[in-house]
């Protein structure tokens, strides 16, 4: 998101015929740009569920306002870059700072608990100005339903502005350096820079999308060359004249292209990469249309009081839409918000960043002492925000605290799901682990890895140590559905004194194929080396899925590829024990729970909507080796999927175990194991 300009500039007239730019000159046109470019973030995330480019426009607009201020500052003397950060923390954080602190006080009351966490790391983050890399470590989707976004996800822009805002100055400043050296002007140096950065980070984006569009979308290198090529346009156009019949089309051209962007493309998975180019060369138009002095060019509806005055508060006004939009969704429990709903999340929107822009962005712009307001109120602003987050993650880790042990009277997990069980227990325990800590209660095992000389490529790791060196192993190979498989295979393994082994790839079912879309090649070439370093090592029992993508529909498979892997370890007569995957959902049932009440019916999935009658591997001719264990049974009732089994919370997110529930698994997984190692 772009903030307001940094300083107001002068009011001259406007040539009529042509254009040559005033650097110092007030462009009413430019803050009807940012009023249209905000309104069509707005209606998109209100909307609808692509993407409007109009952050894109935003990043030109602060790069051609801020390399003209910058290389004039050059061209005076220096560049006073510790004036220049006071001043952009006094315009940029005390609005966000409130923005924040609004967040935290919606989050508390609306958003579920089993995403306090996340919602905390995210605003602290924000306040620092990475919520694009906290987003890009956590590989956030953008595109993700809005029932699964974090409140404060829109501010990756507002960072990636930051970084710009605190790198840039320091760019152009060593710039100025080097062209005194050369003894040359600044403003060729800067040019020759700015061309250079902006080639090189549209070709880094362009390859990035290709590779990992969730990562370069956050990014903060693939949307450099957004801002570089708008300082580039900023620095020509005091060189170029247009004609006025030019500019008139240009402006025209830009703000049609502009609106209809998210129309046109359907940029999910493809942007921003050469996607970005369509609204970064729209706003580059308006841009150089400039104020064209007729009524037919495109600046005089910018112009217009309307457009000046959303202009005016397009800050605050897309810092505040995005989470009103979330905590409205969730407090009504809608996926949409719909027409009258989304009317109304706009109505509010406007009128808090009404409020923030009278209390808030006008003071702080009529602050006289610039740098010492900028790093004060900066500095206040941001502990203010870190005290309060720091409070609610105090009552967050006071909740964490886990009321009991799967297995105990109060939480049997999966065992009170077996045929005759009756339930001795408190009448109402509190579910294990709590919401607010369930999206913790994963799996890790980081400390004994290695990767085989045999097998560069994969990682081994000990989940269970052996007691003796000649004990039996047990590896566990595929995707993050058999690392969270891990707790239900540990009491046997330890009791036994075997070793527990794990090969995992994330998003890679063990098989000879690719069993998904994640890293296609890399995939095939992963499990054959999985494949070469079983054989090699010869365990005396295997874990693999038995199948994967249980989803509504019901479509659940055992692919060819998974079987054929199966068949080339049973022709060294290495036992596998395959498990039935679990249900994944598009939402995180714990949240639903949050959303509604234990218990609740809304909650509950319809078994047949996942499982078929019939498991897909029974279809299938399966080697003598290969032992099958169905756990559905044990994860879903007979007619529904719920989210908390024996009060034990099943789900951590949309598709994965928690690792209490898992373990509850155990007395299950234990003796069919077992059977299989010590044949």
């Amino acid at each position: 998101m772009i903030a307001p300009a940094t300083a107001p500039l002068t009011r001259t007239a406007a040539p009529a015929t042509t254009s040559r730019q005033d650097p110092t000159r007030f462009r009413p046109e430019l803050q009807g740009l940012r009023a249209l470019a905000c309104g069509l973030v707005v209606i998109y995330h209100v909307w609808s569920d692509r993407v409007s480019g109009g952050v894109d426009v935003f990043f030109v607009i602060t790069g051609f306002l801020f390399a003209g201020q910058l290389v004039r500052a050059a061209e005076r003397g220096a560049v006073d870059v510790l004036g220049t950060w006071g001043r952009m923390l006094r315009r940029l954080v005390p609005t966000t700072a409130v923005v924040l602190l609004g967040c935290i006080v919606g989050g508390w009351l609306i958003v579920p608990e089993s995403r306090w966490p996340q919602t905390i790391r995210e605003v602290t983050a924000s306040a620092f100005f990475v919520e694009n890399w906290r987003l890009a470590a956590d590989s956030v989707d953008y595109y993700a339903a809005h029932n699964t976004a974090s409140i404060v996800q829109h501010l990756w822009s507002l960072s990636i502005q930051g970084q710009f805002y605190l790198v840039f100055p320091l760019f152009v400043g060593g710039l100025a350096l080097l062209a005194r050296r050369l003894r040359v002007g600044p403003r060729r140096v800067v040019l020759v820079a700015l061309a250079v950065v902006s080639a090189a980070s549209l070709a880094y984006s362009v390859h990035l999308t290709a590779v990992d569009q969730t990562l370069a979308y956050f990014h903060s290198l693939t949307r450099v060359w957004e801002f570089a090529l708008g300082g580039l346009l900023g620095l020509l156009m005091t060189r170029v004249a247009l004609p006025t019949g030019v500019r008139v089309a240009a402006g025209w051209t830009g703000v049609v292209a502009l609106a209809v962007c998210g129309i046109v493309l359907d940029v999910e998975g493809g942007f921003p990469g050469y996607y970005a180019l369509w609204p970064v060369l729209a706003a580059c138009l308006v841009l150089a249309a400039e104020r064209t002095g007729t009524v037919l060019g495109a600046d005089h509806w910018l112009s217009s009081r309307p457009m000046q005055y959303l202009g005016r508060i397009s800050f605050p006004l897309y810092l505040w839409h995005w989470p009103v939009l979330l905590l409205a969704l969730l407090a009504t429990h809608r996926e949409t918000a719909g027409m009258l709903g989304g009317l109304l999340v706009v109505a509010v929107s406007l009128v808090l960043a009404a409020l923030t822009d009278r209390l808030v962005d006008q003071p702080m712009a009529r602050a006289r002492r610039w740098r010492g307001a900028g790093y004060r109120s900066g500095a206040i602003a941001v502990c203010g925000v870190l005290l309060v987050t720091l409070g609610w993650h105090a009552v967050t880790t006071v909740r964490a605290e886990p009321s009991g042990v799967p297995g105990d009277l109060d939480h049997p997990g999966a065992a009170a799901l077996t045929p005759g069980f009756v339930y001795h227990g408190a009448p109402s325990p509190a579910p294990i682990p709590p919401a607010v800590s369930a999206y913790e209660d994963w799996v890790h095992y980081e400390d004994d890895c290695a990767r085989p000389a045999a097998a560069p490529r994969l990682e081994r790791c000990t989940w269970v140590a052996p007691t003796r060196p000649d004990a039996p192993t047990v590896v566990v190979v595929g995707d993050s559905h058999m690392q969270q498989f891990l707790p239900a295979l540990a009491p046997v393994a330890r009791q036994r004194g075997w070793r527990v082994d794990t090969l995992i790839r994330p998003g890679c079912p063990f098989s000879t194929t690719s069993e998904s879309n994640v890293g296609e090649v890399e995939c095939i070439e992963w499990n054959r080396a999985a494949i070469d370093e079983i054989m090699r090592t010869r365990p005396s029992a295997v874990v693999v899925q038995a199948s994967h993508g249980v989803r509504p529909g019901p479509t659940e498979a055992t692919g060819p590829g998974m079987v054929e892997a199966w068949q080339i370890l049973a022709g060294a007569d290495i036992p596998i024990l395959a498990v039935r995957d679990n249900p994944r959902y598009g939402y995180a049932p714990s949240s639903c729970v949050d959303n509604y009440r234990r218990g609740a019916p809304e909650c509950d999935v319809p078994r047949a909507e996942l499982y078929g009658p019939a498991p897909p591997i029974s279809r299938v001719a399966l080697p003598p080796t290969v032992s099958y264990l169905d756990l559905a049974d044990r994860i879903c009732g007979p007619r529904t999927c719920d989210p908390e089994v024996g009060n034990v919370t099943v789900y951590l997110d949309d598709n994965h175990l928690t690792a209490t529930f898992s373990s509850s698994l155990a007395p299950v997984v234990g003796p069919r194991l077992a059977a299989l190692v010590d044949r």
